[in-house]
């Protein structure tokens, strides 16, 4: 079986890399679309949604920086066109979700590992992905450096 659009899940460090390189590898031989998305989630979902401060400073420098490390990505993969990706502010799972959805991909490619990067990114949303996920999900297994 084939994919025509791969959705690939980063946490903007080098651990997507091996993420990204399993998409690619899996995209080639069809010559499948891949797009990337990483979702910068809310700080004040992190706090409990109740914070007595702004946040919209340290947000945007979030933010900010998750661009900066996203075009990082697209000068190291050449081959992923920045139209095709995607960097915004929610709720991990939700966000993926919708994206699959509306981009019409049939496979979400994430790392896990249950310890840290994407899961810190998507907290338990790895295993969340998969459930209610519009199409297929690859979960790529991340080794734990020693």
């Amino acid at each position: 079986m084939s994919y025509e659009h791969l959705l690939v899940a980063v946490d903007l460090t080098e651990e997507c890399d091996p993420v990204i390189k399993r998409a690619m590898a899996l995209a080639a031989p069809s010559n499948a679309k891949v797009s990337l998305v990483h979702i910068v989630e809310p700080m004040a979902m992190a706090f409990g949604g109740d914070v007595p401060m702004d946040l919209s400073q340290l947000q945007q420098q979030q933010f900010d920086q998750a661009k900066e490390r996203m075009d990082r990505l697209f000068n190291k993969y050449p081959d992923i066109h920045r139209g095709d990706s995607h960097l915004t502010y929610g709720q991990p799972r939700q966000e993926i979700h919708q994206l699959a959805k509306e981009q019409n991909c049939d496979l979400i490619v994430v790392g896990s590992h249950g310890r840290h990067g994407l899961a810190l990114l998507l907290g338990s949303t790895a295993n969340d992905v998969l459930h209610g996920a519009p199409c297929d999900v690859l979960a790529v297994r991340l080794l734990k450096k020693e």
